[in-house]
């Protein structure tokens, strides 16, 4: 590993302005456009569809793929992280997405989907989300789920602007253009800002936020916690991959379903794009409220809040067969959703400490992201046979009620962190 001085160290200045706000703005926009854009695949689902004449199940497994080998790539993005700082890895990363774009916008064959889309802009978000929260964790020792709630919140807000966005660039232009367009923004804005990033507050002679240094005089805190090793012997680990596998599941089966669910039942393109938006609205409230409460109660509570809220939109959305009702499902849905994301990276922190934060959060992204793949491909092949999606939301209303009753067994970890 490379050296790099102390997390915590009481030889620090005292500065006027914290720097770790400048992370957590970079985070945040950077989060904001490039899973933004990402969200917005079931806008361009059916225009590309419709062009090429493929499948659901052929158009959502580049997808699917994209989220197998994105959560494949975050374990070494988080490990990259760990070792070099987020800084070299999200300009790369930056540039691999906005690259995939850009080629998406030519392309003629699936293929050449499942390529760009599924492999070369998987492993450009692979350095974006891992990376990002880490970095978060490591500057804030008290208010750590408030941080990452806002963090995370980019999402949300990338939510209610892209996919209006690619929707409006779509009627004006075509998908292809929209694609080029999009790939410019996502380029120039995430490659420019990502220059800002510091790995942790050692590297501007700092403290993390809310540390006190004469209660730790010298020590190292990324010298307690468990190692990689340690963590997947634990079986809180499995249990929390297990959660993250479901939950992501049903939230991507509704980023990328809702919006052709919504047309099939005779809501036009642009209220159904609405209804992301509305998640992303929501989405963002979810962050940082379930962010602060992480901070109060704890994230396993948190946690069981989570499930019941996405639980009950599942069920919601079985009977939902007018607008509102859609608008309605996307408000508990987008909250649930929203403090998921938010409650990931603290609840690796708080069960397993920052000596290997990075890479142990890469692993069970890449169960989250696992997770992310199956719902979408088995929403799509269930509505191919079925010409329904009644039955994957049935599933997800399962995988829910099954997560809550894990989240209430997962017990707290013994080794001091």
């Amino acid at each position: 590993m490379a050296n790099h001085k102390p997390l915590l160290s009481t030889e620090v200045r005292d500065p006027r302005f914290f720097y770790g706000y400048i992370i957590l703005l970079v985070s945040f926009v950077i989060l904001m456009i490039v899973w933004g854009t990402q969200f917005s695949f079931g806008v361009f689902f059916k225009p590309v569809l419709n062009q090429f004449d493929w499948t659901r199940t052929a158009t959502s497994g580049a997808y699917s793929l994209s989220m197998v080998l994105n959560g494949f790539f975050g374990i070494f993005a988080g490990r990259l992280s760990d070792r070099f700082g987020p800084r070299l890895v999200v300009t790369v990363c930056g540039f691999l997405v906005g690259l995939g774009y850009l080629l998406i916008s030519q392309i003629s064959a699936i293929w050449q989907m499942y390529l760009l889309y599924g492999v070369l802009i998987s492993v450009g978000l692979a350095g974006m989300w891992v990376p990002l929260l880490s970095t978060v964790a490591r500057w804030f020792t008290k208010r750590r789920g408030l941080a990452s709630g806002i963090a995370a919140s980019g999402i949300g807000v990338g939510t209610v602007i892209m996919p209006p966005l690619a929707n409006q660039l779509i009627t004006s232009y075509s998908w292809r253009t929209s694609y080029i367009i999009i790939s410019l923004i996502v380029l120039v804005i995430t490659v420019t800002i990502a220059q800002s990033l510091r790995r942790d507050p050692s590297q501007k002679g700092l403290l993390a936020y809310g540390t006190d240094p004469a209660k730790i005089g010298g020590l190292n805190l990324e010298d307690r916690g468990y190692s990689v090793q340690e963590a997947i012997h634990s079986w809180q680990f499995w249990i929390i991959c297990i959660i993250g596998f479901c939950a992501s599941f049903c939230v991507q089966n509704v980023v990328v379903h809702i919006v052709p669910h919504a047309t099939d039942i005779g809501v036009s393109a642009a209220a159904a794009a609405i209804i992301l938006s509305i998640v992303g609205i929501v989405n963002i409230g979810g962050k940082l409220g379930m962010g602060n409460f992480i901070d109060r109660i704890g994230s396993i509570r948190v946690l069981v809040i989570i499930f019941i809220l996405l639980t009950v939109s599942f069920l919601w959305i079985l009977l939902a067969n007018e607008l509102w009702m859609l608008y309605l499902f996307a408000v508990v849905f987008g909250a649930g959703y929203g403090g998921f994301a938010a409650v990931q990276s603290p609840l690796v922190a708080e069960y397993f400490g920052l000596k290997a934060h990075g890479a142990i959060f890469g692993l069970v992204i890449f169960a989250v992201q696992t997770g992310g793949a199956a719902g979408s491909l088995v929403a799509g092949y269930i509505y191919d046979i079925r010409s329904s999606y009644y039955w994957a939301f049935i599933l997800c209303a399962i995988l829910g009620i099954a997560s809550l009753i894990l989240s209430i067994l997962l017990k707290p970890t013994r080794k001091p962190r």
